[in-house]
Protein backbone atom coordinates (compact mmCIF):
# COMPACT_ATOMS: atom_id res chain seq x y z
CA UNK A 1 0.00 0.00 0.00
CA UNK A 2 1.19 3.46 -0.82
CA UNK A 3 1.60 5.83 1.74
CA UNK A 4 0.37 8.52 -0.69
CA UNK A 5 -3.17 8.20 -3.14
CA UNK A 6 -3.59 11.63 -4.23
CA UNK A 7 -7.51 11.47 -3.25
CA UNK A 8 -6.45 14.93 -0.64
CA UNK A 9 -5.21 17.25 -3.62
CA UNK A 10 -8.61 19.17 -4.21
CA UNK A 11 -8.63 19.82 -0.41
CA UNK A 12 -10.91 16.77 0.59
CA UNK A 13 -10.12 13.71 2.56
CA UNK A 14 -12.12 10.52 3.58
CA UNK A 15 -14.21 10.18 6.78
CA UNK A 16 -14.06 6.71 8.38
CA UNK A 17 -17.84 5.51 6.30
CA UNK A 18 -15.88 7.43 3.66
CA UNK A 19 -17.81 10.21 3.33
CA UNK A 20 -15.81 12.84 1.74
CA UNK A 21 -15.39 16.17 3.40
CA UNK A 22 -13.32 19.52 3.10
CA UNK A 23 -9.94 18.95 5.29
CA UNK A 24 -11.35 22.50 6.80
CA UNK A 25 -14.54 21.12 8.49
CA UNK A 26 -14.86 21.18 12.37
CA UNK A 27 -14.63 17.04 12.62
CA UNK A 28 -11.18 17.03 10.53
CA UNK A 29 -9.88 20.06 12.37
CA UNK A 30 -11.48 18.07 15.89
CA UNK A 31 -9.51 15.04 15.46
CA UNK A 32 -6.32 16.41 13.42
CA UNK A 33 -5.77 18.41 16.64
CA UNK A 34 -6.13 15.23 18.77
CA UNK A 35 -3.40 13.47 16.62
CA UNK A 36 -1.41 16.77 17.54
CA UNK A 37 -1.73 16.43 21.28
CA UNK A 38 -0.60 12.23 20.86
CA UNK A 39 2.48 13.48 18.37
CA UNK A 40 3.74 15.46 21.48
CA UNK A 41 2.89 12.83 23.94
CA UNK A 42 5.03 10.60 21.80
CA UNK A 43 7.76 13.34 21.85
CA UNK A 44 7.54 12.96 25.81
CA UNK A 45 8.09 9.44 26.30
CA UNK A 46 10.11 8.23 27.57
CA UNK A 47 10.00 10.36 30.58
CA UNK A 48 12.83 8.33 32.19
CA UNK A 49 9.82 7.26 35.01
CA UNK A 50 8.04 3.73 34.11
CA UNK A 51 4.76 4.65 35.94
CA UNK A 52 4.11 7.68 33.71
CA UNK A 53 5.54 6.18 30.81
CA UNK A 54 3.04 3.72 30.80
CA UNK A 55 0.15 5.83 31.62
CA UNK A 56 1.19 7.94 28.39
CA UNK A 57 1.64 4.82 26.07
CA UNK A 58 -1.97 3.62 27.52
CA UNK A 59 -3.39 7.29 26.67
CA UNK A 60 -1.79 7.13 23.13
CA UNK A 61 -3.57 4.30 22.28
CA UNK A 62 -6.63 5.80 24.02
CA UNK A 63 -6.20 9.03 21.61
CA UNK A 64 -6.38 6.65 18.91
CA UNK A 65 -9.78 5.43 20.06
CA UNK A 66 -10.66 8.83 20.04
CA UNK A 67 -9.55 10.23 16.55
CA UNK A 68 -11.47 7.08 15.25
CA UNK A 69 -14.83 7.96 16.99
CA UNK A 70 -14.38 11.62 15.76
CA UNK A 71 -13.84 10.44 12.37
CA UNK A 72 -16.59 8.25 12.22
CA UNK A 73 -20.14 9.81 12.16
CA UNK A 74 -22.27 7.30 12.13
CA UNK A 75 -19.85 4.32 14.02
CA UNK A 76 -21.40 1.38 13.98
CA UNK A 77 -21.72 -1.35 16.90
CA UNK A 78 -17.86 -2.99 16.40
CA UNK A 79 -16.18 0.33 15.31
CA UNK A 80 -14.08 2.25 17.99
CA UNK A 81 -15.98 4.47 20.29
CA UNK A 82 -14.55 6.79 23.70
CA UNK A 83 -16.34 4.96 26.54
CA UNK A 84 -15.86 5.76 30.24
CA UNK A 85 -13.84 3.46 31.15
CA UNK A 86 -11.28 5.16 29.31
CA UNK A 87 -12.13 8.44 30.83
CA UNK A 88 -11.97 6.41 34.39
CA UNK A 89 -8.79 5.09 33.58
CA UNK A 90 -7.52 8.46 33.06
CA UNK A 91 -8.77 9.61 36.34
CA UNK A 92 -7.23 6.47 38.05
CA UNK A 93 -3.54 7.95 37.01
CA UNK A 94 -4.51 11.28 38.12
CA UNK A 95 -5.27 9.99 41.48
CA UNK A 96 -2.14 7.84 41.60
CA UNK A 97 0.36 11.03 40.60
CA UNK A 98 -2.04 13.47 43.01
CA UNK A 99 -0.93 10.96 45.70
CA UNK A 100 2.81 11.41 45.21
CA UNK A 101 2.35 15.69 45.19
CA UNK A 102 2.00 18.85 47.55
CA UNK A 103 -2.02 20.16 47.24
CA UNK A 104 -1.82 22.64 44.37
CA UNK A 105 -2.27 25.60 46.04
CA UNK A 106 -1.78 28.56 43.42
CA UNK A 107 -1.53 28.67 39.65
CA UNK A 108 1.76 27.52 38.39
CA UNK A 109 4.05 28.66 35.60
CA UNK A 110 4.18 25.77 32.48
CA UNK A 111 7.70 24.68 32.14
CA UNK A 112 10.45 23.02 34.29
CA UNK A 113 12.00 19.96 33.36
CA UNK A 114 11.98 18.74 29.38
CA UNK A 115 9.58 16.05 29.80
CA UNK A 116 7.62 18.38 32.32
CA UNK A 117 7.60 21.05 29.74
CA UNK A 118 6.60 18.74 26.86
CA UNK A 119 3.83 17.50 29.01
CA UNK A 120 2.85 21.26 29.60
CA UNK A 121 2.72 21.46 25.73
CA UNK A 122 0.15 18.54 25.54
CA UNK A 123 -2.25 19.64 27.77
CA UNK A 124 -2.14 23.09 25.96
CA UNK A 125 -3.09 21.54 22.71
CA UNK A 126 -5.28 19.42 24.79
CA UNK A 127 -7.30 22.01 25.81
CA UNK A 128 -7.31 22.76 22.24
CA UNK A 129 -8.16 19.59 20.82
CA UNK A 130 -11.30 19.76 23.85
CA UNK A 131 -12.37 23.24 22.11
CA UNK A 132 -12.52 22.13 18.61
CA UNK A 133 -14.50 18.79 19.89
CA UNK A 134 -17.07 20.84 21.68
CA UNK A 135 -17.58 23.40 18.35
CA UNK A 136 -18.18 20.20 16.01
CA UNK A 137 -20.42 18.65 18.95
CA UNK A 138 -22.52 22.39 18.29
CA UNK A 139 -22.82 21.29 14.72
CA UNK A 140 -22.79 17.54 14.46
CA UNK A 141 -23.97 14.96 16.41
CA UNK A 142 -20.88 12.80 18.46
CA UNK A 143 -20.15 10.86 21.19
CA UNK A 144 -19.66 13.42 24.10
CA UNK A 145 -17.71 11.06 26.09
CA UNK A 146 -14.75 12.44 23.75
CA UNK A 147 -15.06 15.55 25.35
CA UNK A 148 -15.45 14.23 29.10
CA UNK A 149 -12.09 12.19 28.27
CA UNK A 150 -10.25 15.04 26.47
CA UNK A 151 -11.03 17.25 29.84
CA UNK A 152 -10.01 14.70 31.88
CA UNK A 153 -6.71 14.24 29.80
CA UNK A 154 -5.69 17.57 29.81
CA UNK A 155 -5.93 17.52 34.04
CA UNK A 156 -3.92 14.54 33.55
CA UNK A 157 -1.53 16.15 31.56
CA UNK A 158 -1.08 18.35 33.80
CA UNK A 159 -0.99 16.48 36.60
CA UNK A 160 2.00 14.63 35.00
CA UNK A 161 4.06 17.74 34.34
CA UNK A 162 4.02 18.31 37.99
CA UNK A 163 4.68 14.97 38.82
CA UNK A 164 8.12 14.43 36.37
CA UNK A 165 8.74 18.27 37.87
CA UNK A 166 8.65 17.43 41.10
CA UNK A 167 10.88 13.91 40.68
CA UNK A 168 13.39 15.76 38.76
CA UNK A 169 13.86 18.31 41.51
CA UNK A 170 12.62 21.07 39.74
CA UNK A 171 10.36 23.94 42.36
CA UNK A 172 6.93 25.02 40.50
CA UNK A 173 6.62 28.90 39.58
CA UNK A 174 3.98 30.71 40.40
CA UNK A 175 3.09 33.88 38.02
CA UNK A 176 3.27 37.55 39.06
CA UNK A 177 0.83 39.98 38.87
Amino acid sequence: MKIYTKRGDEGKTDLRDMSRVSKTSHRIEAYGTVDEVNSLVGTVRPTGYEDVDDWLETIQNHLHVVQADLANPEPEEDDPVVEDDHTAQVEAFIDTAEEELEPLQRFILPGGSEPGAKLHHARSVCRRAERRVVALAGEEEINEEAVAYLNRLSDALFEFARLVNAREGVPEESPTY
